[in-house]
C-alpha cells in the first residue's frame, strides 16, 4: 500500500514539476540555463554582463560555453562583424552592442621589435609586411627587414584575422607566414616563442585590463599617424588613451570592427537580456576593451531588440 502511495505521489509530483515548467516556458520566466559563447577577447566583459545581470533577473542564468561546445545548444554567440556571413549560416540575427580594434605587435626586446624600431608604417607597408601580395603600389619601397619576420595569424571562425586583413583590402587566405589554430590569444603565445615572430590582436587581448598598459611582454608595431597620435599608439600609452581616439575617428592603419550577439530563436528571457545589455551593459565596453558605438547605431539596435520583445508578447496573447 505504501508503494503504492509512494509511485502516485511521483506521478503527482512530476506532472505538476512539467506542468510548472511549462507555464514558465509560456510566460517568459523559464528558468534554465541560457548559453554564450564568446572568443576570449570579449569573454570578461561577458562574464561581467552575467554577474551584473542576475543581480536584476535571480530567476535567469546565463552561462559562457567554453571549448568547442555544441552550437545548437548555444543562445547566443559573440561575433564579429567581418565574420557576420559565417554566423547567418548558424544564427539569422545579430545585435551589435561594441566595436574592437585590433593592432599589430610583436614580443618586447624580440628581434623582430629591433627589425621593426623607428618604422613607422603606413596603410601600404603593413600589407607589405603581412600579405602575399606581387602587386604592390611601385611607389612602396620593399623593406629587406620584411623577409625575416614571420607573421602570425589567427584561423579560428572567431579569429579577427579576416577584420584585419579586409581593412587592408586583402583576404585572410593571403596572409604570410604561419597560421595558429584556437583562440586569438594564442597569437601572443606563438610570437613570445619566436623571436622574428609578428602578428595582431584585439585590444583587450594585448592590454592588461586593470593597469590599462600594454602586457609587458609586447610591444606595438609602430604606425605611421599624425604627431598627436603617436604617443598613444606606442608602447607608452594607455588602453583609454586608444578608446577615446577611435572612437573620434579611425586612421586606415588601424582595424576596427562592430562586435554583437548573434542569435536564431531569442526567446523573452534572451531578449529581455539583450535589451538589458544595450540599455546598461555597454557602459562597461571601455572597462574591458572595446568601443562604443555611436548613438544613432545604438539606438537601432535598442529599436530592433524592443520590436522583438514586442513581436514574442504578442505571439504569447499578452
Amino acid at each position: 500500500m505504501k508503494k503504492i502511495a509512494f509511485t502516485i505521489a511521483l506521478v503527482l509530483s512530476l506532472g505538476l514539476g512539467s506542468a510548472s515548467a511549462e507555464e514558465n516556458s509560456v510566460n517568459g520566466t523559464n528558468s534554465s540555463v541560457r548559453t554564450i559563447k564568446s572568443p576570449r577577447f570579449a569573454r570578461p566583459l561577458v562574464e561581467k554582463w552575467i554577474e551584473e545581470y542576475a543581480k536584476t533577473e535571480p530567476g535567469v542564468e546565463f552561462q559562457i560555453v567554453k571549448g568547442s561546445g555544441n552550437q545548437d545548444n548555444i543562445d547566443l554567440n559573440v561575433t564579429i562583424s567581418d565574420n557576420r556571413d559565417n554566423n547567418e549560416k548558424l544564427f539569422g540575427h545579430i545585435i551589435y552592442f561594441g566595436e574592437t580594434a585590433v593592432l599589430p605587435v610583436t614580443a618586447r626586446s624580440s628581434e623582430a621589435a629591433r627589425l621593426l624600431e623607428g618604422k613607422h608604417l603606413n596603410a601600404k607597408k603593413l600589407k607589405q609586411l603581412f600579405f602575399l601580395n606581387d602587386d604592390f603600389d611601385e611607389d612602396v619601397k620593399k623593406i629587406k627587414a620584411f623577409e625575416n619576420i614571420i607573421i602570425y595569424s589567427g584561423s579560428n571562425a572567431s579569429s579577427v584575422a579576416s577584420s584585419f586583413a579586409h581593412n587592408f583590402g586583402e583576404e585572410s587566405s593571403s596572409f604570410r607566414g604561419k597560421r595558429i589554430s584556437g583562440d586569438d590569444l594564442f597569437l601572443n603565445t606563438a610570437i613570445a616563442k619566436d623571436p622574428l615572430g609578428v602578428t595582431f590582436n584585439a585590444l583587450s587581448n594585448i592590454f592588461d585590463l586593470k593597469s590599462r598598459h600594454l602586457k609587458s611582454d609586447l610591444s606595438l608595431v609602430g604606425l605611421d599617424l599624425k604627431k598627436d597620435l603617436e604617443k598613444s599608439f606606442s608602447d607608452n600609452g594607455t588602453l583609454d588613451e586608444i578608446l577615446l581616439l577611435l572612437e573620434n575617428g579611425k586612421p586606415a592603419e588601424v582595424a576596427v570592427e562592430k562586435v554583437g550577439l548573434s542569435f536564431n530563436n531569442a526567446d523573452d528571457a534572451v531578449n529581455r537580456f539583450l535589451q538589458w545589455i544595450l540599455e546598461k551593459g555597454t557602459k562597461y565596453n571601455h572597462e574591458y576593451g572595446l568601443l562604443n558605438l555611436d548613438r544613432k547605431e545604438t539606438k537601432v539596435q535598442i529599436d530592433h531588440v524592443q520590436s522583438r520583445l514586442t513581436a514574442h508578447l504578442e505571439s504569447l496573447g499578452k
